[in-house]
């Protein structure tokens, strides 16, 4: 499981991919409609295509001529599994932790 996080967060790690993503979100899109909005060579799209599909968030696919992604949400909820781990501790109250650390602190005889 480690191994398939760290391949996650490092295809996450990079907006272009994340923009990427979104793009797929819409619908599957050929490769060249994919690179059309960026500012980067096809090979530099491909590359980033690459690392998306060997971490299973896409999936590529030639159709006739036409090399066409996929987005895979369902690679996603290991991502979402790890991070709701998190979800367990409570927020934290800085106005309440502060009024805390105030009383606290305060000189005997001081009110506030």
């Amino acid at each position: 499981m480690d191994n398939r996080l760290d391949a996650l967060f490092a295809a996450l790690a990079d907006p272009t991919r994340r923009a990427i993503l979104t793009m797929l979100l819409e619908d599957d899109m050929a490769v060249t409609d994919v690179a059309e909005p960026f500012q980067m060579s096809l090979a530099a799209i491909s590359k980033h295509l690459t690392i998306l599909t060997r971490a299973g968030l896409i999936s590529q696919e030639k159709r006739g001529r036409v090399k066409w992604c996929k987005l895979e949400p369902d690679t996603m909820r290991d991502v979402t599994v790890w991070v709701q781990g998190f979800g367990q501790f409570e927020p934290v109250h800085l106005d309440a932790f502060e009024r805390f650390l105030a009383a606290e602190f305060a000189e005997p005889g001081e009110t506030g």
